[in-house]
């Protein structure tokens, strides 16, 4: 697949951008493509973060916060930049398109996915069973499998949004939060389920073919903007 020349540009001043970690991390990957769009992503992380501090993007240092998981306390939670309270932030990437969230230091989980055509009959199933029953039962109601399959992609970045936000990613459970689906497919909403409390979920505007979602703390009224970034 095509990248356009700022990916190549972002890899090429990768080695004074990115951190050893990075680096490492980008170096280990064996398709160009895919380590394109990783530079290019953290790059343009550095980049937002960096204009938001005043800082050079070579210059931010990350560290990770405690896990969320109530019975771990390693520091393998949401990525912060070291020594600053200001800001936090969350970054996904998927297919040609990364989504950066940066909040006023509550917070933030953001998640973008691209649709698959694959994701059909039994697998598409299998993975709505993985979610919550509120969710399953909701997804279920609807019409028609195209449907099912784009209320499962906006449940499912609603799903990692949340977790990302909370530091615990995907083990924090699947079938344990309930965060719904997006209002526009006029699915049913079951009586005895509701959404994390103190959270927002939000669904964003995303290319066509993927879906975006983000998930921040609501209860400090926290101001979040939103970065896309095309990789292709």
């Amino acid at each position: 697949m095509h990248l356009p020349p700022h990916a190549a540009a972002a890899a090429a001043v990768a080695d004074r951008t990115l951190d050893a970690g990075e680096r490492e991390r980008a170096a280990g990957m064996r398709h160009e493509t895919a380590r394109e769009r990783y530079v290019t992503s953290h790059v343009g992380l550095r980049t937002v973060l960096g204009g938001y501090l005043g800082a050079d993007p070579a210059d931010i240092e990350f560290t990770r916060e405690t896990c969320g998981m109530p019975d771990c306390d390693k520091p393998h939670g949401r990525p912060a930049v070291a020594g600053d309270g200001t800001l936090a932030f969350s970054l996904s990437h998927a297919g040609d398109a990364a989504l950066c969230a940066v909040s006023g230091g509550a917070p933030v989980g953001a998640d973008i996915e691209e649709r698959s055509p694959r994701r059909t009959g039994a697998r598409l199933d299998g993975l709505i069973g993985q979610l919550h029953p509120g969710e399953r039962a909701a997804i279920a109601a609807l019409p028609d499998e195209e449907l099912r399959e784009r209320a499962f992609m906006s449940c499912w970045v609603r799903k990692e949004a949340y977790l990302k936000g909370i530091g615990t990613g995907l083990p924090g459970g699947l079938r344990t939060h309930y965060v719904g689906l997006a209002e526009e497919l006029g699915a049913p909403v079951p009586d005895d389920v509701s959404t994390p409390p103190g959270w927002a979920l939000a669904d964003l505007p995303a290319p066509p073919g993927y879906h975006a979602a983000v998930a921040v703390r609501a209860d400090a009224a926290p101001v979040v903007t939103f970065t896309g970034l095309r990789l292709g």
